[in-house]
């Protein structure tokens, strides 16, 4: 076990579009709050709606913290009241412009990189093995070819898998940044479980 396996990455996006208060972030602060426990040493990041900005502090945790899992957790507008649990991450396909504009050449994340890569988590067991009260968890096979599934693949690339993805839906006045940092802690100590059991 290296000196770095006890630490769990969590990030969360910055405003964009008409989310100036993105709830992936304001999530992710509660989390830190409430931490994960005294063994897991819990860091949190900003990453910003920008493809190579993101890809870039994606790839210095990597080679910088060396953790155990990097969670990325990100928004979903469409998702009302619902957490969607993301399997894998997509090579291809980003032709939609970032917070500056931009839009990866090629519409590719990693030159010559795998066309999709799946997460060590396996959600589909996680989706059955947690419940949260007050909102609906689900799963899901797609991140959706926006910076999410991009962070996502890119993530997945430079640790060997040991990434995943949490699609969280905007914040509301039935849904607090409080309540779905709760729910972050109660998905991740389930993660942090499938991890161990790698490990034994």
């Amino acid at each position: 076990m290296d000196s770095h396996s006890n630490t769990v990455v969590v990030t969360g996006f910055g405003p964009f579009r008409q989310y100036l208060v993105n709830s992936s972030w304001e999530a992710v602060k509660e989390l830190y709050k409430r931490g994960l426990g005294q063994t897991i040493d819990l860091r949190i990041m900003q990453l910003p709606v920008v493809y190579q900005k993101a890809k870039e502090q994606v790839f210095k945790i990597w080679t910088t913290l060396q953790p155990l899992l990097a969670v990325h957790v990100g928004l979903a507008s469409s998702a009302k009241a619902l957490i969607i649990l993301e399997q894998c991450g997509k090579n291809k396909g980003y032709q939609e412009m970032d917070a500056c504009g931009f839009h990866p050449e090629g519409g590719c994340c990693v030159l010559d990189g795998p066309e999709k890569i799946e997460s060590t988590i396996n959600m589909k067991t996680l989706w059955k093995n947690i419940s949260v009260e007050g909102i609906d968890i689900i799963f899901s096979r797609d991140a959706g070819r926006y910076i999410c599934d991009y962070t996502y693949y890119a993530s997945l690339y430079y640790g060997s898998g040991r990434a995943a993805f949490i699609h969280v839906p905007p914040l509301s006045k039935w849904l607090s940044a409080d309540f779905l940092g709760k729910a972050l802690q109660t998905i991740i100590l389930e993660m942090l479980k499938q991890c161990g059991e790698e490990r034994e």
